[in-house]
């Protein structure tokens, strides 16, 4: 498979399945749950969600925790952590790369977690655009915050960790977005430790 980007490859192939044994353990389950609780506790009338980049679906586990009822869909770039997602929502997971998905058709809740701060910057515009599309209602972003864009070193690697206001960037591209409320997760919550990261809560008016 051909990808647009290096930061497709690398998460595609052997870095990005090294990735899910840190990703698989049970312990993450918990902050998970307290934190989709707070945010879902913000939006209403969600019935589906689609999340970008699951990884092995811990998210999307947490979620059906707080809404057993939920439709979940995904789509994961890694083939190794789609089988692992697949065996969470089934024939709801897509495996390839947000930047060549065809939108078919729309969901209450789109969202990333730990992923935009991955995507090439350059292609950036292009998933976000792609997640107000295929989003009727509510865009949530939990990333690795940052006033201004920068990039950090990732694990020993340059051009593949970018920190930046995310949320910022919605709100300027799209008119019809308003934000609903943001959080930030630290890693030394003594109950429920999660990684420093600022999540918002934006609705379509």
């Amino acid at each position: 498979m051909s990808y647009q980007t290096p930061q497709e490859a690398l998460w595609a192939g052997p870095f990005g399945s090294e990735y899910i044994t840190r990703n698989r353990a049970q312990n993450l389950l918990g902050p998970k749950i307290r934190m989709f609780s707070r945010i879902l506790a913000r939006a209403r009338d969600v019935n589906s969600v689609f999340e970008i980049g699951p990884n092995v679906g811990l998210n999307l586990l947490a979620i059906r925790s707080v809404l057993p009822a939920i439709e979940l869909n995904a789509i994961e770039i890694n083939e190794d952590a789609y089988r692992e997602v697949r065996a969470v929502i089934g024939d709801h997971a897509t495996h390839g790369s947000i930047l060549d998905f065809e939108i078919v058709r729309t969901f209450d809740f789109v969202f990333t977690s730990g992923v935009l701060i991955h995507i090439n910057p350059d292609s950036l515009i292009s998933v976000y655009d792609k997640m107000h599309a295929m989003s009727s209602r509510y865009i949530m972003v939990n990333e690795y915050y940052n006033p201004s864009p920068m990039e950090v070193t990732y694990r020993g690697q340059t051009g593949r960790l970018f920190k930046r206001d995310f949320c910022g960037d919605l709100l300027d591209r799209f008119e019809d977005l308003e934000l609903v409320d943001y959080g930030f997760t630290y890693r030394r919550d003594p109950v429920f430790p999660q990684d420093d990261c600022t999540w918002f809560l934006l609705r379509k008016r």
